[in-house]
This record gives C-alpha cells, structure tokens and sequence, in this order.
C-alpha cells in the first residue's frame, strides 16, 4: 500500500508548478490538505491535493490541469503528514513546483489576481474586496471544493461559475510577465537556480527557464521574491512563448509550452528531453498511424512553424476547420507555419493548435491522478 500511495503522489506531482502559461488555478495547499470531510481519514492528507485537481479537471472539461499552490512553510515539519509526505513538499519547494511563505494567504490572492486564475478555497475575502474587486465583480471564480457522490465538487462561493477566458489576467500581471527576474539569493527555485538550496541543491542544480517564473510579489510597487522577501532584478524581457494543446477525441488532454529555445517533438512516443507522447490517449489505428516523433514544432520570431518528420504525413485545419476539403496535406519533411486558429492534424481526431482556440465538448472522461491510490488509504489511522 505504501508503494500504491508513493505513485499516487508522484501522480499528483505532475500537477503542480507555478508556470504562469500552464497553471489553472490556486490554491493553499495548507488549507485543501486539511478537508477531512472528503475522505473521512486523518487530519491531514497530501492525497486529498489530488482529489480537488480531479474536481478542477471535472469543472474545466479538461485533462492533466496544473494547479498553482501557495505552501505555508509551517507545513514542510507539520507532523500531521507522514513523513513521506513532508519529503514530497520539500521537494517540490526545492524544485520551485510550489511556492513556500510565511503568509500564503494574501500570495494567494494576488497570483489568482495577476494571472486571472480561478481560487480553490472555502474561506471568505470579505475585507478584502476592495483590494481585490473581481471577488464582487465575478464571486464565482472563487470555488469552494466540497464532498460530492461522484467524488469532490467545487461550489461556487456566490453566483454562477465564472472561468477565466486566455489571456484573462491583470494589466499588472501581464506586465509583470513580460520581463524575466532575478532573486539574489543563491538557489531560490523561483527567480533564479533551481534546487532551492535544500540538502541537494548543489547536487541538481538547472537553471530555472525564465519563460516558466511565476509572477513576482509587489511589495509597495517593487517586484519582490515571494520566497526571500528581497527586490528582484530585471534580467530584460522574458522569451517568446505559445501555449499549445493536444486535442484527442474532441478532449483538450495536455498544453505545454513552445519557447524560441527548445523545439518539441509530439507523436506516439518521442524519445527525446520534452518530447509530447501521445500514446496514452490513442487507439489502436492510431498508434499504428502516428509514428514514434511525428511533427517537429517550433517558434521562430513568434510564428509556431510546425514540421512533418514521420512516415505518413499530416494535415493542416485552417482557421479550426473540420472540413475535409478545406484539409491541407503535410507531407512527410515539409513545413508550414500554424496561424491563429489553425490546427495540425496527426491523425483523424488528434489535433495540436494554441490552447486558447482549440474547442471542446465531447463527453468528458477525465484522467484521474488517483487512479492509483489504495481505496482505504485515506481512512486509515495515522500511526
């Protein structure tokens, strides 16, 4: 069972990071840990994270969505966790995939803020609407996860649902998000090397890709690490991006993200650093279909130019088009670049475009990152 439980959590792990581009919502993860009303178990339980990003990806109509968690740091040595437990929190804060504050709260709010994200919580903001206006002006992107018969639910705090559309976030966050930032203490995760200086930081040491920083603090105006508390430096404007999306089925089932650095290999098993597999989502033909690494995409002064490097070819939707005669055929080493709304087609009902115009509303079955999880885990007695 502790091995069942070990995966589960490496599950729940790919679901969390503070990549402003991937994230789609926020959450205290001091606070959700804590909702012993879902499961009936313990008082605190890392497993119950991944019980409201199944809600959240329930609520979306979308698979594999990341959450952004704000950590209190009280809760790296909270005994009411196994121990097991409190190692996974402290790697994901030596990694930067969580934030750790002494008052995430107010971090909370201002990320959810900046970025136009949704907030997972049950408690109430009444004294601060006037700082933060969207909690009167859209109530329902405030969304209380509580115990449903299918599982956990979120709830609205007031009024109907509101989910922020792309590109929703704040005037100050977009300009936040447009320059790359650097903290001065050695080893923060967020703003700087990764490995966060925890035991093994020097040991695994990567350079945190400024494209995937999460917005700075503003303390009195000025760009602040949330972590270190210390003024960031400005480090010029952050790369070019393009968040993109793997359609399966009428399913958006993963985004990633494209940078001028790095081109990303999608098809049925990529066997390169990054690469977008495929495979678990398709069907037999398909997998016979779709090779191995079956389109090259890139980003070259901010046009997606999307290659063909697999043995039977691909198609081009324009403008979204499910069309067959409007169909444009990439042949196997010819390139094209992906405009607006386009979409590259592997295979008949596989699509890859940008995340923000890919449409959805097939029957919705998603991915459960608890799919591993032992049924009677979360109601056992802590020992």
């Amino acid at each position: 069972m502790r091995f069942e439980i070990s995966k589960v959590l490496d599950a729940i792990e790919g679901r969390v990071c503070t990549d402003p581009s991937l994230a789609r919502a926020v959450l205290d993860l001091a606070e959700v840990i804590r909702y012993q009303d879902l499961d009936g178990g313990r008082p605190a339980s890392l497993l119950r994270l991944g019980m409201v990003i199944d809600a959240l990806s329930r609520e979306l109509e979308e698979d594999s969505v990341p959450v952004y968690a704000v950590v209190h740091r009280a809760l790296l040595s909270d005994a009411d966790l196994t121990s097991n437990e409190r190692m996974v929190v402290r790697r994901w804060a030596d990694d930067g995939l969580v934030e750790v504050l002494d008052n995430p709260g107010d971090r909370m709010l201002e990320v959810a803020d900046l970025l136009g994200l949704p907030l997972l919580t049950r408690v109430r903001f009444d004294g601060l609407r006037g700082r933060f206006p969207w909690l009167v002006e859209q109530p329902g992107r405030v969304l209380a996860p509580v115990p449903g018969a299918g599982g956990p639910a979120l709830l609205a705090h007031v009024g109907g649902g509101h989910t922020p559309v792309e590109g929703d976030r704040s005037p100050v966050g977009a300009k936040l998000l447009a320059r790359q930032w650097r903290c001065t203490e050695p080893g923060c995760a967020l703003f700087g090397g990764g490995g966060g200086g925890g035991a093994f930081a020097d040991l695994a040491r990567v350079d945190r890709a400024p494209a995937g920083q999460p917005p700075p603090t503003l303390r009195n105006g000025v760009p602040t690490c949330p972590r270190h508390g210390v003024r960031l430096g400005d480090g010029g404007p952050r790369p070019r991006t393009e968040v993109l999306a793997v359609r399966v089925g009428g399913l958006i089932r993963r985004r990633f993200v494209l940078t001028e650095e790095q081109p990303v290999l999608v098809g049925r098993a990529p066997d390169t650093s990054g690469g977008i597999m495929l495979g678990q989502w398709l069907n037999d033909e398909a997998r016979r279909w779709i090779s191995r690494s079956h389109i090259r995409l890139e980003l070259r002064v901010g046009e997606v130019i999307v290659t063909d490097v697999s043995t039977n070819g691909s198609g081009i939707r324009p403008n979204g088009s499910m069309t067959e005669s409007e169909r444009l055929p990439l042949a196997p080493n010819q390139s094209r670049v992906l405009s607006g709304a386009d979409m590259v087609e592997l295979y008949p009902g596989v699509q890859i475009g940008r995340a923000g115009e890919l449409p959805t509303g097939a029957p919705f079955t998603p991915t459960s990152v608890m799919a591993e999880a032992p049924t009677m885990a979360m109601r056992l007695p802590r020992s």
